[in-house]
């Protein structure tokens, strides 16, 4: 709420659907903090604020926040938590393989500012 995001109405999904495939449920925010600015900077009509998909001129797009909060979570725990990647350093190597870094820490930020 304090940060104006569209993603707010849709905080308790993000809960449930954390609790779901065993996330921690300050990650799929935390996310959507750094790719998108709480899905302010998304991609226009793809409900997409976690950076899901998108390779140069790609955009995976989903029909609302719902579906998109459950496929990023689903991937997160099938692609990612499955295989050993649970931490921002671990799912980085992963979900932007290229980065110096500094993806992992602003994630880390901002997952400490959900505490």
């Amino acid at each position: 709420n304090r940060y104006g995001s569209p993603l707010e109405p849709f905080a308790k999904q993000i809960v449930d659907t954390s609790v779901k495939y065993g996330l921690d449920f300050k990650l799929l925010p935390a996310i959507a903090m750094q790719e998108s600015n709480l899905c302010k900077k998304a991609p226009k009509n793809s409900y997409n604020c976690w950076g899901f998909g998108i390779y140069g001129k790609k955009v995976a797009k989903f029909s609302g926040y719902e579906e998109a909060i459950d496929t990023v979570s689903e991937t997160l725990a099938n692609e990612y938590k499955a295989i050993g990647l649970v931490t921002p350093e671990q799912i980085m190597t992963k979900y932007t393989p290229s980065n110096d870094g500094s993806w992992a820490y602003s994630v880390n930020h901002f997952m400490d500012q959900l505490q």
